[in-house]
């Protein structure tokens, strides 16, 4: 259902910038006539500069607002036939594609974590900034972050935090949290999580604190969304549907899914990591089915500058090698 207060026409005339957009691009490198899928469709600003090259574009979100939002550009946009909207999971992209006739695609491009207008509509409660129900469901189904964090017994709702938000005091907020229930809002969470924390707001200058709510809330949206292992899953779909030669580009904002991306890569080009609690290293080493993947690539400070939100992105990619997909990949998160 769409947020009352927001149109989907609205939705895609929000400002939206998005990150990295020249090097994904350029690591795409997509041509008239390729196929590339969105995996993170939100409020079409890949899409739109892929569909300027010349390719087809087959995009998913598993948010309705966001494929409502985008039906309303295709409406507007004389219903360009190279833009196919699909209401899905990326972990669900290959039953996607096949659904849709197409056995392989020459690109994918992931852009993980929340998205710009999820974040910008309150009644949404992905953040803090301004306070709305404590929601967080990205499809906008299932148990919300009320949900859990007013039923969860507290030493799962410390484990979620520590986990999901590297935060070293969960078990102190997560006393607070049951203490303070029941929670409807994201104003009240985040006051919770700052008082628990001793947070000083008034504090200015070098020793100004970044509001440790930050973390709180990325911890409990990843857990309440199930990201990581979505992540670990829609790698291992579009190794499944790459074409030889066909490109994989990932745009992560924290070291957990940059982790991930990282060791998906290193291990799918023939490399043996270490392994960690996302992704267990596997028994045998694998034939390489992506050829040996790019340094990581950041922001550059002028485009930090014009987007703040670009600040913490981490740009991976890889080129698929004529190797058949492997069976184990796609290990969920432990």
């Amino acid at each position: 259902m769409i947020a009352p207060e927001v149109a989907p026409a609205d939705i895609m005339r929000a400002p939206h910038i998005p990150v990295l957009i020249d090097e994904v691009l350029a690591a795409l490198n997509p041509k008239a006539g390729d196929l590339i899928v969105d995996a993170t469709f939100g409020a079409g600003g890949y899409t739109r500069s892929i569909l300027g090259t010349g390719a087809t574009v087959h995009a998913f979100d598993r948010d309705p607002d966001a494929i409502a939002a985008g039906q309303v550009w295709g409406e507007t946009c004389g219903k360009d036939p190279r833009l196919i909207l699909h209401p899905r999971r990326f972990s669900e992209l290959a039953e996607g594609l096949a659904d849709a006739g197409i056995a392989s695609v020459q690109g994918v491009v992931f852009d993980i974590g929340v998205s710009s207008m999820q974040l910008d509509q309150a009644a949404r409660g992905f953040a803090f900034s301004s306070d709305g129900p404590l929601d967080m469901r990205m499809s906008q189904d299932g148990p919300t972050a009320a949900d859990f964090l007013n039923e969860a017994a507290e030493e799962d709702i410390a484990d979620v935090l520590y986990r999901y938000g590297e935060e070293r005091q969960s078990r102190r907020i997560a006393r607070a949290v049951v203490a303070a229930r029941p929670l409807t809002t994201t104003g009240q969470f985040a006051t919770v999580v700052r008082k628990a924390l001793g947070y000083r707001p008034d504090i200015k200058g070098p020793k100004a604190q970044k509001d440790p709510a930050t973390r709180s809330f990325q911890a409990v949206r990843i857990h309440v969304n199930g990201e990581l292992d979505e992540l670990v899953a829609g790698l291992a779909a579009a190794e499944k549907v790459l074409a030889p030669g066909g490109r994989i580009a990932v745009v992560s904002f924290h070291s957990l899914e940059d982790r991930i991306v990282k060791q998906f890569l290193r291990e799918a080009a023939g490399a043996m990591p270490a392994g960690s609690r996302h992704m267990p290293q596997m028994a045998q080493k694998s034939v390489a089915v992506f050829e040996k993947p790019s340094a990581a690539i950041r922001p550059t400070a002028e485009e930090e500058a014009r987007n703040p939100r670009a600040r913490s992105a981490t740009l991976r990619w890889a080129v698929r090698t004529a190797a058949p997909a492997r069976a184990a990949a796609g290990r969920g998160v432990a």
